[in-house]
């Protein structure tokens, strides 16, 4: 048997289930480790076959409180993705488990498709094509026609973390005029990037093309409602790439079916995947990504390379890099590692 046991959920998130666990092996075989799957489907049934794993690999499902709860001998629990929502993050600090994600892996992707999605949304490259497809093409310039041009437009980023910013730093070539909203990031950090910081009303009224990126945490579930959207412009655009849970939902369908708003882009819904009568299938003035953001070729790679090294880290003894509830740490008796470099890495 070997020296340290990882439980993770029977499958994998994101790609195909039963691929392998290669990439996270490449930390873990050193250490002598092994992912064992869990194929249960009750929580008991769960912390049957878990409770006695030195480490969790979450995916797949949600990890509750009562899962959490019946840890005997885990010393981590590891995501392989930037939100923490399908974990009990509180449960795991109250038991003195150190929780990580992967916040900085997929920056660059997620922003290019935020980018992406303002880009056609604006346009109505969507309607566009479709003009055309069906033998509408006398009608794709008279609606571009109404459409004002994008330089010299503000956009508003409704928070602005890692992936706002880069979306800011794409967006400057394009002559947008930039304006964000995070109470809690300094102005500094905003306007040493050429943005301006605002209130959330006034990057309401100002913003001509609003992006969110705020995270699902519980003061963000549905932060923006129907008293948001009735602070627009009627021209204004809505993208979304961060999480479907941070807008409400019905509320965007009321303001785009009401002309309150314009159009809208949409990488993350509520509920995923949408219902067949969710009435934004059907809108022409809204596109729509199946939460891909962060779906390039490296993007299974990053991940679960990531996620092996906190387990691994955690495992030996050392502090993990990406630690969402960074209290446990300090009674844990895990030391932090300073990286000799990037090609060698914290065992080396």
């Amino acid at each position: 048997m070997a020296k340290f046991r990882i439980a993770t959920p029977a499958g994998a998130s994101f790609t195909v289930a039963g691929g392998g666990y290669g990439y996270e092996m490449e930390a873990l075989t050193p250490i002598d480790a092994e992912i064992y799957e869990i194929a249960a489907g009750s929580e008991a049934e769960f912390v049957a076959a878990a409770k006695d794993a030195d480490a969790l690999y979450a995916k797949g499902r949600p990890i509750t409180k009562a899962m959490i709860d019946g840890l005997q001998r885990c010393k981590i629990i590891s995501l392989g993705s930037v939100g923490v929502d399908t974990v009990d993050v509180e449960a795991a600090t109250a038991k003195g488990i150190p929780v990580t994600n992967c916040p900085d892996t997929f920056i660059e992707e997620v922003a290019d498709h935020a980018m992406r999605l303002i880009l056609a949304t604006h346009g109505r490259l969507v309607e566009q094509d479709r003009m055309v497809r069906e033998g509408r093409w006398a009608e794709g310039r008279p609606a571009l026609l109404k459409i004002p041009r994008l330089r010299g437009l503000t956009l508003g980023l409704i928070a602005f973390g890692h992936v706002a910013r880069a979306v800011a730093e794409r967006a400057k070539p394009f002559g947008l005029h930039i304006i964000a909203y995070d109470p809690f990031i300094e102005e500094m950090v905003m306007t040493e990037r050429g943005v301006e910081p605002v209130s959330l009303p006034e990057l309401l009224a100002r913003a001509d093309i609003i992006s969110m990126h705020s995270p699902a945490t519980a003061s963000a579930q549905r932060m923006i409602r129907d008293e948001h959207f009735a602070q627009m412009k009627p021209t204004a655009i809505y993208v979304s790439t961060g999480r479907g849970p941070t807008t409400d939902e019905a509320a965007l369908i009321k303001a785009l079916d009401e002309k309150k708003i314009a159009a809208a882009g949409l990488d993350v819904l509520e509920q995923e995947p949408p219902g067949g009568n969710n009435p934004l299938l059907r809108m022409d003035n809204v596109i729509l990504t199946a939460h891909v953001a962060s779906a390039t070729a490296r993007f299974d790679p990053a991940r679960r390379r990531r996620v092996g090294l906190e387990l691994s880290l955690a495992l030996t003894g050392k502090w993990p890099m990406s630690c969402v509830n960074p209290s446990v740490l300090a009674g844990s008796g895990l030391k932090r590692w300073q990286p000799v470099s990037m090609e060698r890495g914290p065992n080396s």
